[in-house]
């Protein structure tokens, strides 16, 4: 009986959660970029003067996370800090300066009967976000969102619900400060699980997307589950790819970074290719470089050969999103051989080159069929931020809505607006 009334109260819980965003979404609609953007300006000033209160509720969630022996990679994913308080804090100032994309002329034309038709960017309605354990994203998603026009009802996970709901707070100062609904972002702070699967079957057709940012198991999930569209993207399998033609100094410093910056995020490389021809010149020295920043190498035999204290890698190695100080490195025989070896194992999300050869480069850029290619340049880059849209709410790797970074344009729609003077069709 209790469970029936705990499931009934949910149920009830979550349907007010989708009619308020459903509300909401005719006002943030027709609201203008002059509100949107105070309400972001706001928020930003406010995740500032909450700092303390967020740091207090952060160190409640990693205390809890600690117990419950959460890994060191994934304790790093929910800690904040005064500087990362700081960069939620400018990202969304930088998200409040872009222009906005609703209204945006996409296409314009004027057919023969007289007929002017517009395609014209529209919001995509109310979007549900389901994250782990980054407490951060609950500012970024709002942020875009609200600089879209858009509503979000906002999913952490049960690790971070304590970080969330102090940056939600001030996200709702913004609001509030603006005169937009307060509904426009909404955080479920229920840890039940069963909430999840309740916005995965739309709240009552109130969801019109779903975006999950986090592991394998939660996108697998909400991708297997979802009865509404999903934009994301399951794995980030990155590649740097080390060709004939490159500079040993680019190579190891991008290498390395690529790698070990952050070893925890999508963008983080997970296998390094290396080219015969510069197996030695410049796999051994990148090899060097990794081992001594506490990287684990698990190297094919060729590998193998030219650093002995590689571990064997195994099949499953060229499949594995380590998410940690472990890299897969295999010898190629040229770039069509790195190339095929990406299209066979990659998950299409970012992938790198390094190389002085332009031709070889322009080869891999058109034939590599990723979200984000790169050339001389580290895969972790694959964030919104560093593309210049202040923030991300994911990195999309399908290719029916947006690929790459998901920032306010990507979270867009559009119309087609027709002005007439009296036609009718014959």
């Amino acid at each position: 009986m209790n469970v029936h009334n705990s499931n009934d109260a949910l149920a009830a819980e979550m349907a007010a959660i989708g009619s308020a965003a459903r509300d909401a979404a005719r006002a943030m609609r027709e609201a203008d970029d002059a509100a949107k953007t105070k309400a972001l300006t706001v928020a930003a000033a406010s995740i500032r003067s909450r700092a303390n209160e967020i740091l207090a509720a952060n160190a409640a969630d990693i205390e809890a996370a600690k117990a419950g022996g959460m890994s060191a990679s994934m304790l790093d994913r929910l800690a904040l800090n005064p500087a990362r308080i700081e960069a939620m804090a400018k990202g969304i100032e930088v998200v409040a300066a872009l222009p906005d994309p609703v209204g945006r002329e996409l296409a314009r034309w004027t057919r023969p009967n007289g007929l002017d038709i517009a395609r014209v960017a529209t919001p995509i309605g109310v979007i549900g976000i389901i994250y782990e354990s980054r407490p951060n994203v609950t500012a970024d998603a709002g942020a875009l969102t609200l600089k879209s026009g858009n509503v979000a009802i906002l999913r952490g996970g049960s690790d971070s619900v304590r970080s969330a709901a102090a940056i939600h707070a001030a996200m709702t100062d913004g609001l509030r400060a603006a005169g937009l609904p307060e509904a426009a972002i909404q955080y479920v702070r229920n840890t039940d699980r069963a909430a999840v699967g309740m916005m995965l079957e739309g709240l009552g057709g109130n969801i019109d997307l779903i975006i999950p940012r986090g592991g394998k198991g939660l996108t697998g999930r909400v991708m297997n589950e979802a009865r509404v569209p999903v934009l994301a993207h399951l794995e980030g399998l990155c590649h740097v790819y080390v060709h004939a033609a490159a500079d040993l100094q680019t190579a190891r410093k991008v290498a390395l970074n690529a790698k070990m910056r952050r070893t925890s995020i999508c963008g983080a490389a997970e296998t390094l290719l290396l080219d015969r021809a510069v197996l030695t010149s410049h796999g051994v020295p990148i090899l060097e470089d990794l081992a001594k920043a506490g990287c684990e190498i698990r190297g094919d035999e060729a590998v193998r050969a030219v650093f002995p204290q590689a571990k064997p890698a195994t099949e499953e190695d060229w499949k594995t999103e380590y998410l940690d100080a472990i890299i897969a490195v295999k010898m190629v025989d040229g770039l069509e051989e790195a190339i095929r070896h990406i299209e066979r194992y990659g998950s299409h999300h970012t992938d790198s080159i390094i190389t002085e050869d332009a031709a070889a480069a322009e080869t891999f850029l058109n034939s590599v069929d990723s979200a984000i290619v790169l050339w001389n340049a580290s895969t972790q880059f694959a964030d919104g931020g560093e593309f210049g849209m202040g923030a991300e709410i994911g990195i999309g790797t399908g290719k029916m809505h947006a690929r790459g970074p998901v920032g306010t344009e990507q979270l867009t729609t559009f119309n087609y607006v027709v002005r007439g003077n009296g036609q009718t069709r014959p």
